[in-house]
């Protein structure tokens, strides 16, 4: 089976751009439009794979990471944010939730493949 991503972004355009990238290189994708929504698709089915947005309503992306990492089916997946984020504290605070990565939009899609096919 191939393996799962799940995109997390309030912005139907930019989750259609990750997704769409992350599925030309052959991944399964599934998109979620906040926190809240990841949650439940992730407490439902296993993802190998997590990239979400931080600011978001209903739950936002340092929240979601937490949640996950409370999932123990998600200890060692990968949880990557993707964000217009670059406050140091605001970083500091997604590793200590458990992010594994923190990538800054707008992202270079080749970029953002290399990092997936390290962590996946």
């Amino acid at each position: 089976m191939d393996k799962s991503i799940l995109v997390v972004d309030d912005t139907r355009s930019m989750r259609k751009m990750v997704a769409g990238v992350l599925a030309s290189a052959g991944y399964e994708v599934s998109e979620a439009a906040d926190g809240a929504e990841a949650l439940e698709l992730a407490q439902a089915r296993q993802f190998d794979l997590v990239v979400t947005d931080h600011n978001m309503p209903r739950m936002d992306g340092v929240t979601l990471v937490r949640a996950l990492r409370q999932l123990s089916h998600y200890d060692a997946v990968a949880l990557i944010v993707l964000s217009t984020e670059i406050d140091p504290v605001l970083k500091q605070k997604g590793r200590e939730a458990g992010a594994t990565g923190w990538m800054v939009k707008p992202f270079d899609p080749q970029r953002m493949l290399d990092i997936v096919a390290k962590f996946i």
